[in-house]
């Protein structure tokens, strides 16, 4: 079903990286290839493969997790990018993308609560059967 809280949950957690890929596009600190926006296209796939398995909730775990540890993993990159730029008085130099993947770790967390919450939920109704 795809009307469950956990998609709501899912799909702010895409919009978070969608959000991200629109602002992240200038990271001249990586290199020549755009690492930043293939990180981000992976996880937009991951996020609609994992609405798109709502009948197997372990692998919508499981997927969410994953999702997790590589935003976990692109907040740390992000914060040590903005780490390392110039300081001053130039505010708009610093922006806010670590943000984004901070938003997104929050959604899937409560995305996974969700799942969990409706496998005992589906546990008990068989367990009455």
């Amino acid at each position: 079903m795809l009307q469950r809280i956990q998609t709501i949950w899912i799909f702010l957690a895409i919009l978070g990286a969608i959000f991200l890929f629109i602002t992240g596009q200038d990271f001249s600190v990586f290199g020549p290839v755009p690492f930043i926006s293939v990180v981000c296209v992976a996880l937009i796939l991951f996020g609609f493969i994992s609405i798109l398995s709502y009948k197997d909730r372990k692998r919508q775990i499981l997927l969410n997790k994953i999702s997790i540890f590589i935003n976990a993993l692109l907040l740390g990159l992000l914060a040590y990018w903005l780490l390392t730029l110039s300081g001053g008085n130039k505010f708009p130099e610093k922006g806010i993308e670590p943000l984004f993947p901070f938003l997104s770790i929050i959604c899937l967390l409560f995305a996974n609560s969700a799942i969990r919450r409706d496998d005992r939920l589906v546990k008990s109704v068989d367990r009455l059967r």
